[in-house]
């Protein structure tokens, strides 16, 4: 199971993106998208300031 991204509450800022130590997260129509290549280590959860992200 991948992070999960609340599409809502995405701004667009792309800390996720950097926080994510396996480049799972890419940018798809300026919302954070989650690959199947997620560890689920929390990395990105802790580092969006919209608290979109959760495990």
């Amino acid at each position: 199971m991948a992070a999960k991204v609340d599409k809502e509450k995405c701004v667009g800022c792309e800390s996720c993106v950097g926080a994510c130590p396996v480049s799972a997260i890419a940018m798809q129509d300026g919302k954070a998208e989650v690959s199947a290549d997620c560890i689920e280590c929390g990395a990105c959860v802790g580092s969006c300031p919209c608290e979109a992200i959760s495990l």
